[in-house]
């Protein structure tokens, strides 16, 4: 069994990882103004997107796993109004990732296994579900920062498709 906790840890950490290029791969092209801004009536723009990710990922593993004592927003997520800089959003989701892919790392075979519990995820009874359900969160998201993407670059008519 110690082999199978070896590889879920490794690709779990290679997955969010994946995530993390990916994300990038379509947020960096974005000016400040496209990040902040929303094509559509409803919704949210990329950087609330990625707001709403690093507060998720911040909450699920690094409060409830980690213990980084880590305070959830959850509706600031959505509502920020100052718009910090790309950078530092992005900074701020970098480190994140990096928190994960560490915990992960710490998680020793029984680990995988222990009780969890998370505001909003009664679906995760153990470790190893949180885990999986935030990288699937995170991945759907990701698809949405696509779609978003290419109604600025329709809208705004700026080329950000990364190449």
């Amino acid at each position: 069994m110690v082999e199978l906790a070896a590889t879920i840890a490794a690709d779990l950490a290679e997955y969010y990882e994946y995530i993390a290029e990916h994300l990038h791969e379509w947020v960096d092209p974005l000016t400040e103004e496209q990040f902040w801004c929303n094509p559509f009536e409803h919704g949210n723009s990329v950087g609330h997107v990625v707001l709403h990710l690093t507060g998720n990922l911040n909450y699920y593993i690094g409060a409830r796993v980690a213990e980084t004592g880590y305070v959830r927003d959850r509706e600031r997520e959505f509502t920020e109004t100052r718009r910090p800089p790309k950078g530092e959003v992005l900074e701020a989701f970098d480190r994140t990732i990096e928190m994960v892919v560490a915990t992960i790392g710490k998680q020793s075979e029984a680990d995988w296994q222990k009780e969890y519990s998370g505001e909003r995820e009664p679906e995760a009874k153990e470790r190893f579900m949180i885990f999986l359900r935030c990288a699937g969160h995170a991945y759907y998201h990701v698809g949405q920062i696509i779609y978003l993407n290419r109604e600025l670059t329709r809208k705004i008519g700026a080329k950000t498709t990364p190449v």
